[in-house]
Parts: C-alpha cells; structure tokens; sequence
C-alpha cells in the first residue's frame, strides 16, 4: 500500500554527494581551464603582474568580465568606470540564486551557502538547474560545493598558469601564443553568433551601433558602456515575428 503513495524518482533517490558534485564538474573544469590561461596570459601582456592576475580570479571571478575590466584598467579607465561596467555585464548574476531556490526543497545551511553561491557561474547554475529539473530530491548542498570549488579551482589554476606564461614561457613559441592571445575575440565572437541564431540580430546591432558611437565619440571604455545601454534598450522593444497580428 506505501508504494503507491511514492512519487517515482524523488523519495527513493539517492541525495548527492561532494565526490559527486567534483566528478560532475569535470566538463566545465575542462572548459575553464584554457580560458582561464588566455586571461592570465592576456592579464600580463596588459602590465598586470601573475599576482594582481590571481587576484582577479580568486575574488571577481567573472570570466569574460575579467578580460574587459583588465582591458579597461590597462586603457587608463577608472576603477569605477571598470566595476560599473562589470557589473552591468553580470547583473544576470543577480537572479541565479531566487531562480534555484524555488526548486530546491531541502533547507539551506546558512554556514554553506555563501560558498556555493559564490561560484554560480553561467555553467554551475545551469548543472544545477539541470540537477534540479532532473530530480529535485537527489541535489544536495555538498553536491554544490563539489561543482562550485572544482569548477573555481580550476579557473584560478588556469589563470595561474597563464600568468606564468606570460613571463616568457612562450616567447619561444610565438604561434601557440598568438592562438591563445586571441581567445577573447573568439570567445566574444561566439556568443556574436550565438545571438544571431536566437534571432536577437536588432539587440546586437544595437549594442554594436552603440560600441561604434562609443568609440568613435569617446573612448574605448564609454564603447563598452554605450554598447551594454543600447543593447539592453533595445532588448525591450518587443519585435513582431510572423505569423502575428
């Protein structure tokens, strides 16, 4: 008679554990981890020394912001020009957290939390809206910390690495150099693509008309400001598609 008052693959499910959460981090370390080299590299060529690198990682760790706040600072911006526009880049950031608490059913330990939140990224929190949408019952706390520490380290330990290199580890290897310089772009130019196969063409035309006057009128940096506000404003226009009246 109890088996048919049980929910299928919530009450009997396993709960997650840490050694869990690290081995379910492996994708995102793989991923981390080159890009976080080309930031350290990139961070040292810009005048940064391998600790202010670290650093970097270590306390802001908001990826591609990273490489536009030292792009920023090394450009003669000031600190708060630099953090404002960081912060309009990760204010998305800002709903990760009430996003996976309207699904997690366990209580929260408030000693454990912070940590975890601390590395909601773009891929630990998808993992964890994953994990959540998957089976609600099975994701833990520890299984985060597992996820959130391993995917962190191993973007400090990119950077790390980097910053070594860009101490003339790679002087004898111009090519590889080059490659790893050019990340950024590449990495910019694929989130580009990205929006123009979300059909959000006039926000990036936007956001690039608005870079363009930036530039053109100001500086680098009112570029990236002026990038984000068209962008942004731009986004609210709602569009007619067809097929609509």
């Amino acid at each position: 008679m109890s088996e048919q008052n049980e929910v299928p693959g919530t009450s009997t499910s396993p709960i997650a554990t840490l050694r869990e959460g690290m081995i379910d981090s492996l994708p995102i370390v793989i991923s981390y981890v080159p890009v976080a080299f080309a930031f350290g590299l990139n961070a040292t060529k810009l005048g940064f020394t391998p600790i202010e690198a670290l650093f970097f990682s270590c306390i802001i760790y908001a990826g591609a912001s990273q490489f536009v706040i030292t792009a920023l600072l090394s450009a003669g911006a000031t600190l708060w020009v630099a953090a404002l526009t960081v912060m309009a880049m990760d204010i998305r950031h800002v709903l990760y957290g009430p996003s996976l608490r309207q699904r997690i059913l366990q209580p929260l330990n408030a000693r454990k939390m912070p940590w975890w939140a601390f590395g909601l990224t773009d891929e630990v929190f998808a993992a964890a809206t994953a994990k959540l949408y998957r089976n609600q019952r099975s994701w833990s706390e520890n299984w985060m910390l597992g996820i959130s520490f391993c995917s962190w380290f191993s973007w400090v330990l990119g950077t790390a690495l980097g910053a070594w290199s860009g101490n003339g580890l790679l002087d004898n290897f111009p090519a590889v150099e080059a490659a790893l310089t050019f990340m950024l772009p590449a990495l910019f130019m694929s989130f580009l693509l990205a929006s123009f196969q979300r059909r959000q063409r006039y926000t990036v035309t936007a956001a690039l008309a608005g870079a363009l006057l930036g530039v053109t009128l100001f500086s680098i940096p009112a570029a990236i400001l002026s990038g984000i506000v068209f962008g942004c404003l731009a986004s609210l226009i709602p569009v007619r598609t067809k097929g609509t009246s």
